[in-house]
């Protein structure tokens, strides 16, 4: 079935970092407005906006403290009404995070939960935890040490899976889950086209509380599978869907890690599931190693085997059965470029071929903002230098457990949340073209070289191939095939190429795509080449059926029947 989210191209927004229009130093909602005629440019028509509620920004506003205001960093709801309005005279539509685990412990519910007397007492997860004053079980968080916070007043613990400072929402609590469900119709009602739905997997919990067998070095176990994914959550999001998505022409899409894969997938946004339209899995975000990057020794390279093995098993085991959402990265990863590209000998080239390779699976595609000119990771000299609360914990523990400096720098660098989150790069001038004040984290320091003016002046820029790409997914003859073709890899082991096939009502597409830095060759065995769709460099080379990529070469071509 067609669907306008089927046939949209996404473009995610980090408000804090993408355009600062007051000169606070802070990203902000008339920023977004200001630069709506450079998306409108680039093509992309469907807008995901981190959160702007407001919040005292514990972890950069998903700890919500007000869910029906405006954060005064970011601007008014004033604003928020214009930004939607010249949204739509563009044709852009506007989904936002909605943020359904957890509050800010700022926020009206909490402190009023804090007295157990209170109506509110039932919105959250208390317990008294063991005798001794410890902890319920030995959860761990996936920011500080254990998921459990002392509460002195009510001699209580309470829940939090995220910072100490977003204590968990208790799904089990209908008046709660009632609030919520206003909330959403509040804003469908004002005017947005949907939701991204934060931490959706997370809503559940194993409610013995019993603790985790799970191995680990601490008193403390990382195992989200008590409160990942667990049956009941469904159960939640289809009465959600009843009471609410089903209401409105919009688009829901959840995001799930905790080790889901396609069954579990299929139960968010399958056929008759009535939960979601479709879901963000992590799966693909790490085949370089990265994450592990510590234990590696730094050799990090692209692991394209287990990348297209990723690829193929969601393209695969979700085609004809729910729909599948396309991205390289979100706020809460290191920039693409610095995972599968080089930024360093072939910015333009790699960063082309990994926009062909988004820009051609099945799918809708989502850009992160600073994606279509290349962004990389900033890779600061100073630990000071990063923000992000999740960052600076997981630093500091690695250094009170006595590691190098030297090394936990290095993996900060690589792993860190704050990568994507430096100022957008709009110029070379004074920061950036970011705005007119110091922004509120350190701009990366090659603004210089990778910025959104030169590249929009050069007509062989990253920019423009982007823009190519979504012309091509949104308005040409390939459009159909781009959007709703089936996917199947070809020469599946090939060892530097990723190579699939696009095929739709009697149109089949080839991509091909070299990872790598040394020149690869791909036999095209019984295919025949019609016409070049799209390529990175000004001229392919084929010759007696191969394909010859030079490094990081990409190429499109249509397929003779």
């Amino acid at each position: 079935m067609r669907k306008w989210w089927k046939e949209a191209v996404g473009y995610q927004i980090y408000p804090k970092s993408f355009y600062d229009a007051n000169g606070d130093g802070v990203g902000d909602i008339r920023g977004i407005i200001e630069k709506l005629d450079y998306l409108q440019d680039l093509g992309v028509n469907l807008l995901w906006l981190c959160p702007v509620y407001k919040s005292p920004m514990d972890d950069n506003g998903y700890d919500v403290s007000d869910y029906y205001g405006i954060a005064p960093e970011f601007g008014t709801m004033d604003d928020f009404r214009e930004l939607l309005q010249e949204a739509k005279e563009r044709n852009i539509k506007i989904i936002m995070d909605l943020v359904l685990n957890h509050t800010s412990d700022e926020h009206p519910w909490f402190q009023a939960a804090c007295q157990e007397s209170s109506p509110y007492r039932d919105f959250y997860i208390w317990h008294p935890g063991k005798p001794g004053g410890k902890e319920p079980n030995n959860w761990g968080s996936f920011f500080t040490p254990s998921c459990w916070e002392w509460h002195e007043p009510s001699q209580k613990f309470y829940m939090h899976i995220f910072s100490k400072k977003m204590p968990d929402l208790n799904w089990r609590h209908r008046p709660m889950r009632e609030k919520l469900y206003e909330m959403a119709r509040w804003w469908l009602d004002l005017g947005v086209d949907g939701f991204r739905v934060d931490a959706v997997a997370h809503l559940e919990r194993q409610w013995d509380l019993a603790d985790s067998s799970k191995s680990g070095h601490g008193p403390y176990r990382e195992d989200w599978g008590k409160f990942s994914n667990l049956p009941k959550v469904h159960e939640y999001l289809r009465e959600m869907h009843e009471e609410v998505f089903s209401k409105y022409d919009i688009v829901t899409v959840g995001e799930v890690g905790g080790d889901a894969g396609i069954d579990a997938a299929l139960n968010y946004a399958g056929p008759g599931s009535n939960q979601l339209d479709m879901v963000f899995t992590f799966d693909h975000c790490w085949m370089n190693r990265g994450w592990n990057s510590y234990e590696s020794g730094w050799h990090n390279r692209t692991d394209l085997y287990w990348l297209k093995q990723t690829f193929k098993k969601w393209q695969t085991g979700l085609y004809g059965k729910a729909w599948n959402p396309l991205y390289w990265l979100n706020h809460d990863h290191p920039r693409v470029m610095s995972q599968y590209g080089d930024p360093e000998n072939f910015p333009k080239e790699s960063g082309k071929m990994l926009a062909t390779a988004l820009m051609f699976m099945w799918g809708t595609p989502f850009i992160y903002n600073g994606e279509e000119i290349g962004m990389t990771n900033p890779n600061y000299e100073e630990l000071s230098d990063y923000k992000d609360q999740s960052t600076m914990e997981k630093a500091q523990r690695l250094l009170d457990a006595g590691h190098d400096p030297k090394l936990v720098k290095r993996y900060i660098q690589t792993t860190s949340r704050d990568n994507s989150r430096t100022p957008m790069q709009w110029d070379d001038g004074a920061g950036g073209g970011f705005g007119s004040q110091t922004p509120w984290i350190k701009m990366n320091p090659n603004y210089k070289q990778v910025n959104a003016k030169q590249q929009i002046l050069d007509k062989d820029s990253l920019y423009h191939y982007y823009k190519k790409l979504i012309a091509l997914r949104r308005a040409s003859h390939y459009k159909d095939v781009m959007v709703y073709g089936d996917f199947a890899l070809f020469d599946e082991f090939h060892p530097n190429i990723f190579a699939f096939t696009r095929h739709y009502q009697g149109m089949t597409l080839l991509v091909a795509c070299n990872f790598f830095a040394e020149t690869a060759y791909l036999g095209l065995g019984p295919l025949a080449l019609k016409e070049e769709v799209a390529s990175n460099y000004p001229d392919a080379n084929v010759y007696e059926g191969t394909l010859c990529l030079r490094p990081y070469e990409a190429v499109v071509y249509e397929l003779k029947n």
